[in-house]
């Protein structure tokens, strides 16, 4: 019943919608959205609850793998350990917060998770419709906007900040490009985007003016960067800081991609499959980059081809592929494309009607599947 009303949605989507179009959607469409949030959610919830029960797994140790480890320890003790430069502080600062009112941190991350993940549903339905926000949401990688990461809390900043800059509210734009560069890098590659938007279909002196609101989020990235240095004595501690934990050094976009092939294998990981699976994924969500950049550049919107474009280089010049599977979470032009390809045409046969519903079920399934990996604690990149 869901997967028919999603497309039934699509109808009133387009890749060209304007702004008097988004303001006028249908109000079964946000409902549609609150419906597949609360659903996509539970369904999490449930897997969590199944592991509780045959794997006697509490939700403390479910909620605190991998880099909510990292967060936690930030919030607690600061930029003590070297590797812990790789994160920025804006999530690290929430959950101390949280603990100031009684709140344990994993808690509160995945309040803010919560939260955060609605918000930038909604900016993706003001943003391209009903179909992109639930597909998002539905993510195979979505567990990340439910526990405490940093994915939901920069969508909901980098969506806003898009739509509006979409509708020519520049002040709050650069505020809330500030807001998302205090969470992840990829607030980097956002103002870069930004700043191609401001430069588009404007005179000198308006894209000035929108220029000047683009200094808030350079403002944070270059707060971060002087702090970092503070701390570390470093200029490039964030770079020290990921290729110490995380391999992630710079290397020829050929290499990068032979030695994610390589982890890829099943024997360069013995009794740990899943590893290699996910790094496989990783070839497949690199591939999905490259593909948005050149429709977003086929259909001439050079600011989304930038943001997406720019991560795509940034990742494949890493000793290999890794956390793309979540940066898929960002790149808000894949959602609409995502979205535009579930909508129902006069030119579509009833195949590609069931093409589309069956893509939705296997990222619904897929979901499940990476929310079983990261509970249990295995590699969920």
């Amino acid at each position: 019943m869901v997967l028919a009303r999603l497309r039934a949605s699509g109808a009133n989507t387009s890749c060209g919608a304007n702004m008097t179009a988004t303001r006028r959607r249908p109000r079964n469409d946000a409902l549609l959205v609150v419906q597949v949030f609360v659903l996509s959610r539970l369904l999490i919830v449930m897997v969590g609850a199944v592991l509780a029960i045959t794997q006697k797994l509490t939700p403390s140790e479910m909620l605190t793998r991998w880099d909510v480890i990292h967060f936690m320890s930030i919030a607690s003790d600061g930029y003590a350990d070297k590797t812990s430069a790789a994160f920025f502080p804006g999530l690290p600062l929430l959950l101390r917060g949280g603990t100031m009112i009684g709140l344990p941190m994993q808690t509160t991350g995945v309040l803010v998770s919560l939260v955060g993940s609605a918000l930038a549903a909604a900016a993706l339905y003001r943003l391209f419709g009903a179909p992109a926000a639930c597909l998002w949401l539905l993510a195979p990688t979505a567990i990340f906007t439910v526990v405490g990461y940093t994915e939901a809390p920069f969508c909901a900043a980098a969506f806003w900040a898009w739509l509006y800059a979409r509708d020519n509210k520049w002040g709050q734009a650069g505020i809330l490009a500030g807001l998302a560069c205090a969470f992840r890098i990829s607030g980097l590659f956002l103002v870069a985007a930004l700043a191609v938007q401001a430069l588009i279909r404007a005179n000198w002196t308006v894209r000035v003016n929108r220029l000047v609101w683009l200094l808030v989020p350079v403002a944070v990235l270059g707060a971060f960067e002087v702090y970092l240095h503070a701390v570390t004595g470093s200029w490039t501690a964030w770079l020290e800081a990921q290729q110490a934990g995380w391999t992630r050094g710079f290397t020829t976009p050929w290499n990068s991609l032979l030695n994610t092939l390589d982890a890829g294998r099943l024997a360069r990981w013995p009794g740990r499959p899943d590893v290699a699976w996910v790094f496989r994924a990783e070839v497949i969500s690199m591939a999905v980059g490259l593909a948005a950049t050149i429709w977003c550049l086929f259909k001439r919107r050079l600011p989304e081809a930038v943001f997406i474009g720019l991560q795509v280089v940034a990742f494949g010049t890493s000793w290999w592929y890794m956390s793309i599977n979540r940066a898929v979470l960002t790149w808000f032009p894949l959602w609409q494309i995502a979205g535009s390809a579930v909508a129902p045409s006069r030119r579509r046969g009833s195949g590609a009607r069931l093409a589309s519903g069956a893509a939705v079920i296997v990222s619904t399934a897929l979901m499940i599947i990476w929310a079983w990996l990261f509970f249990t604690g295995k590699w969920a990149s």
